[in-house]
């Protein structure tokens, strides 16, 4: 099979961005990810899919069913347990002109491939002065909840958001994995899909049936509020709007903007809502330390610091490896976590 162009625009396009009129279903954010790589492969031939069991079994996650027997086995390829061949086979396949969509099972995998990730496939555009660039896109189940052993809870996105090269996405809800992992695969350069799996099945929304974008590197007011300023990604977003829930009936409106892309950032939405309330939490998962949370935070009073009434906090994991089963929901963030630091910026 030889690789051939795209039947549509780049996702620089504007067009892209627009949902269609169509009929919906009620998905849960696995079933949207499944959906979203269905209709792009569907859309262009170059797509491939690849990873351990993506075939015969669906995915460990059984987002990648049926898809083996619709497209063949050229298409959708079972490799070995080889973190590194995956990515560099998927970083070759790039180069050559296919959009490969490379998976692996946990976050806590990923170590044995971050010599292909960081070392070529982030470099390849400026190594060559853009005659050659990597469209490939490398989904990764990635964080706590589900009671898994070790290696499987892992949520270090600040490793690979030091690294320029890469764009980073994480969405958390299935209208915005659809939209979010089309226009990673229509991108130009290399995308780390980050999918939030507590949240896989947790619950369902309304999803076009026919394909469509979210445009990568907008930010998303998933509430409006005028107090303080909720800002998360993946699935630390529902604890926050639980918080947010919580906190209206103590008359405390909370505004929880969803980042939904961490690289490249939108900082002006998340400026403009820090300057509106002068009160922010920035709430994830991964350790506190060098957490993302820390560039957020810095950001916000680089550029906003005479608007704020009261230091930005941080509701994070520990500076500990992820806990096994009995600790785990000590370990992540949780509504009353997020209550307790809105009520110190309240109260500063």
């Amino acid at each position: 099979m030889s690789a051939k162009a795209p039947q549509s625009a780049s996702s620089s396009d504007p067009g892209l961005q627009v949902v269609p009129e169509s009929t919906t279903e009620k998905l849960t954010l696995a079933r949207a990810v499944r959906d979203a790589m269905r209709d792009e492969m569907a859309r262009d031939e170059t797509v491939l899919i690849l990873g351990e069991d993506v075939g015969v079994d669906g995915g460990v996650f059984r987002a990648t069913e049926g898809l083996l027997e619709e497209f063949g086995r050229e298409r959708v390829i079972d490799t070995p347990l080889a973190e590194s061949g995956i990515i560099g086979t998927s970083f070759g396949l790039a180069v050559a002109g296919f959009r490969p969509v490379a998976e692996i099972q946990f976050m806590g995998f990923v170590y044995p491939a971050v010599n292909q990730l960081l070392g070529h496939a982030a470099r390849i555009r400026n190594r060559t002065r853009g005659r050659f660039h990597a469209p490939m896109v490398v989904r990764m189940p990635y964080g706590g909840g589900i009671h898994p052993p070790e290696h499987h809870s892992e949520s270090y996105e600040s490793m690979f958001l030091n690294a320029p090269g890469f764009k980073v996405v994480v969405p958390s809800n299935p209208y915005d994995a659809k939209g979010l992992l089309a226009a990673s695969i229509r991108d130009d350069d290399p995308v780390l899909f980050m999918e939030p799996k507590r949240i896989y099945r947790a619950f369902r929304d309304n999803v076009p049936s026919d394909p469509y974008t979210v445009p990568l590197g907008k930010a998303h007011v998933v509430r409006e509020g005028s107090d303080v300023t909720l800002i998360s990604w993946g699935a630390m977003v529902r604890v926050c709007l639980d918080a947010a829930e919580a906190l209206s009936r103590e008359e405390v409106l909370a505004e929880v903007v969803d980042l939904r892309t961490l690289n490249p950032l939108d900082r002006e939405t998340l400026l403009a809502s820090a300057a509106k309330t002068g009160r922010v939490v920035v709430v994830h998962e991964a350790p506190r330390t060098n957490g993302f949370g820390g560039e957020i935070s810095s950001l916000i009073m680089e550029n906003v610091l005479l608007e704020l009434l009261a230091p930005v906090e941080r509701v994070a994991g520990f500076d500990t490896i992820f806990p096994l089963a009995k600790l785990e929901k000590h370990y992540l963030p949780s509504r009353e976590r997020v209550m307790k630091a809105v009520r110190k910026t309240l109260e500063f």
